[in-house]
């Protein structure tokens, strides 16, 4: 039986196409890349929107992919790659393979006129997320990252008021993702739990600020072969600071964001299910030097805001369903997704500089935006 390697190597190749026009009413047709642990999740939410037609589940090991299907499903079963890219009803391709398989099997779909869903992260290097990117942009599809955690209530939520200026000029962003986690085998607990913690940072960030710097640290104290705890600090423009904190060796499981601004501060729970969201108006204020007078411009006066709590009100709704119904709405309005491709090699980027960061030391790489040249 071909390698999982001879099979990629397969699709390397490929007849050049560009996308297919779906009609306002047609189903689009998909097919799902890989059975095994988020796969199930996506087959489930690709079969029960009007919106898209599951066609295949494709994975390596053929018996767990028609295991999971059943005997009476409809949709097929195969373990040949190719297949998927050679049918014409199918429209789109989601991908939710190991990492270092998502490039290659994403431009081989883009490249045969799919539109792609690919799982976090976009691909192993910011070389082949600019390709990806590009080669999206130059065919009209539509490339997409399943940055899920930006399609639940509460991260709709947070953007929507930093968007509208409700928390005031961003201070701080604080998020904690630890709990006693599958240590991986082919990436770090960097790369495996802060593309979540980025993709919210990415996301709810307000026009002009963005991460301009990152340094990391990250320690192996199992002797796993690579970091089990690590923290990520990242410089934001106009001077506000973010902080990640991840970890596969804590004995308690922690779900927390804060994100701090001038006005108020904002905390999500996200194990909290009877108060996920609090925002606090408490904090600091400060009067400017040029409001004092003479004999007071020395100092500053600071004074502290004790305000209300309020937690609001958050819809029920799964993250899964409402992030493959925008990837329809991206793909029939030809318009670019939240959690695009571009969206995808931002996150990527701030992921190679950890680990450049990581390698000296935990010295401050500077991001130089690559998505703005793509």
């Amino acid at each position: 039986m071909p390698t999982e390697r001879e099979r990629l190597d397969e699709t390397r190749i490929r007849v050049t196409s560009t996308a297919v026009t779906i009609d306002a009413g047609q189903p689009i047709g998909v097919a799902v890349v890989g059975a095994g642990y988020w796969g199930p999740n996506l087959v489930r939410n690709f079969q029960g929107p009007p919106n898209f037609h599951l066609r295949w589940l494709c994975d390596l090991d053929l018996d767990r992919a028609q295991g999971l299907l059943g005997r009476y499903s409809t949709v097929r079963a195969t373990d040949d790659f190719t297949v998927l890219l050679d049918d014409p009803e199918v429209h789109a391709v989601a991908i939710a393979t190991p990492a270092g398989t998502h490039a290659q099997l994403a431009m081989a779909a883009l490249r045969a006129g799919k539109h792609v869903l690919v799982e976090k992260p976009l691909a192993s290097t910011c070389a082949e997320g600019r390709q990806l990117t590009a080669e999206a942009a130059r065919r009209g599809l539509t490339l997409m990252c399943d940055h899920t955690y930006c399609y639940t209530p509460a991260v709709t939520r947070i953007r929507e008021m930093l968007h509208a200026g409700d928390l005031g000029d961003v201070h701080y962003f604080d998020s904690v993702r630890i709990n006693l986690g599958l240590v991986q085998r082919d990436i770090d607990v960097i790369w495996d739990l802060a593309p979540h913690d980025l993709s919210i940072l990415d996301s709810i960030l307000p026009p002009g600020v963005r991460p301009v710097a990152v340094s990391a640290h990250g320690v192996d104290p199992i002797g796993a072969g690579r970091p089990c705890v690590g923290y990520l600090t990242l410089q934001l423009t106009g001077g506000a600071i973010a902080h990640v904190h991840v970890n596969w060796l804590s004995p308690i499981k922690v779900r927390t964001t804060m994100v701090a601004g001038s006005k108020r501060t904002l905390v999500w729970d996200d194990l909290n299910p009877s108060q996920r969201l609090a925002v606090y108006d408490r904090g600091v204020d400060v009067t400017a030097p040029d409001e004092l007078g003479l004999e007071e411009r020395r100092d500053m006066l600071v004074s502290y805001r004790s305000g209300d709590m309020v937690a609001p009100a958050l819809p029920e709704r799964e993250a899964l369903r409402a992030m493959v119904e925008e990837f329809a709405r991206a793909i029939r309005t030809r318009t670019a997704a939240l959690t695009d491709g571009r969206s995808g090699l931002r996150v990527l980027e701030i992921l190679q500089a950890a680990s450049a960061s990581l390698a000296a030391g935990g010295a401050t790489i500077p991001l130089t935006n690559l998505e703005e040249t793509v």
